[in-house]
């Protein structure tokens, strides 16, 4: 078996649509991917689509000629590193439940000796339905990995749980099965975006984070194998799957959110752009506009990494400085006046906003620069060195 070999099982169902997109998303990140489909989802989507996007010939049934031993079933089986079935139908995890093999995708999962995923799709009442139920839950205890289903509106107009999860959260998922479980059990809390400091009932000050780079190493660090608790400022980011997202808006909730959960944590990563200061009386009317000058009295607020770094018995804290200036000589200062194991700092005009970035690593053996790739690969090789660090530390 080889992991970068993945077959992508389509069943029929509406939501196979999504299945060209997860198949565009899964070579994207480098894998080797091999359609295979029942007939019924060639109803939805015809294999010369998903021929034209893999670049591999679909397989769609047992007796398939360019198989010249008859046994697609088993050569395709050993080829995969894993199987994915998006979406599974209601009819084809009742198959998969009872040990079923009438059609090519049938028999093949069950002659695997790879993991399987599969991401039902269904209409709500047939997902809710106890037959189904049981076939999932028989699923589960064979040490199938369900992904979803999601809530939301469904083809036939009804609205609830059975839709398919999105491709890019399914791709996320399996690609982090990949991933080596470096910070397995260890439970990691994440600050992430901006916060809102209000002036009146409809003004604030902010900043212009857009939470990209701690939603990233909130992805990487599940990826890991950490249970992930993610505090957030205000974005409209996709929270990443299985992390807890607690959302805030002022440094204060942020302060509040983190402090509640700090203790039960091994590491934690303080990303977010916190505010340095909040007005000191917020009106709780818009204040009117006039010609005269308007002055708003500042007050410092809280120092969430300084606070939760001076506690008895802190957690391995890594912190972010985004600087305009000066980087190497302000990032280390700030590692050293706040004792903190590991900071990572960079360029905020290079950063905040975009999609790629590039990173220096500050810790006491030194300097380790990150060169500018995207914030998700940065996030990887970040947990990667945390893992490593906070290893160490704790030996």
């Amino acid at each position: 078996m080889d992991k970068s070999h993945i077959v992508l099982g389509i069943s029929g169902g509406i939501a196979a649509y999504k299945s060209a997109e997860l198949l565009r998303l899964l070579m994207k990140q480098g894998l080797s991917v091999q359609v295979a489909m029942t007939e019924a989802a060639c109803h939805f989507i015809t294999p010369t689509t998903m021929q034209g996007l893999s670049g591999k010939p679909v397989y769609t049934s047992q007796w398939d000629e360019r198989m010249p031993n008859s046994m697609a079933h088993i050569n395709l089986g050993r080829w995969a590193g894993a199987i994915v079935i998006a979406p599974a139908s209601a009819d084809f995890i009742a198959k998969l439940a009872l040990g079923l093999a009438d059609d090519l995708l049938s028999t093949l999962c069950l002659a695997r000796n790879c993991p399987l995923f599969i991401a039902p799709a269904m209409n709500r009442e047939m997902w809710q339905n106890k037959a189904t139920q049981r076939n999932i839950a028989q699923l589960v205890a064979d040490g199938v990995q369900v992904l979803g289903p999601d809530c939301g509106v469904q083809a036939c107009g009804e609205e609830g749980m059975g839709r398919m999860l999105e491709p890019e959260q399914l791709a996320e998922y399996i690609m982090a099965s990949f991933k080596p479980k470096l910070l397995s059990g260890k439970k990691i809390l994440i600050t992430a975006g901006p916060t809102y400091e209000a002036i009146d009932a409809v003004r604030g000050i902010t900043n212009q984070s857009s939470g990209k780079m701690g939603y990233a190493i909130a992805q990487a660090a599940q990826e890991s194998g950490a249970e992930v608790v993610l505090v957030s400022g205000p974005t409209a980011l996709a929270t990443p799957l299985h992390a807890t997202r607690i959302d805030v808006r002022s440094a204060a909730q942020m302060h509040d959110a983190v402090m509640q959960h700090v203790a039960a944590c091994d590491i934690f990563i303080a990303v977010a752009a916190v505010a340095d200061y909040r007005v000191a009386k917020v009106s709780e009317q818009k204040i009117k506009k006039s010609s005269a000058p308007l002055t708003l009295e500042l007050v410092p607020n809280p120092d969430i990494l300084a606070h939760v770094a001076g506690l008895e018995n802190p957690p391995y804290c890594v912190g972010f400085a985004a600087e305009s200036e000066n980087l190497l000589e302000y990032a280390e200062q700030k590692r050293r006046a706040k004792k903190l194991p590991l900071l990572v700092g960079n360029i905020a005009q290079r950063a905040i906003g975009r999609d790629d970035n590039e990173l220096i690593m500050f810790d006491e053996a030194g300097i380790h620069p990150l060169p500018r790739t995207d914030k998700l690969t940065l996030a990887r090789q970040l947990i990667q060195h945390i893992a490593q660090r906070y290893k160490g530390a704790r030996q």
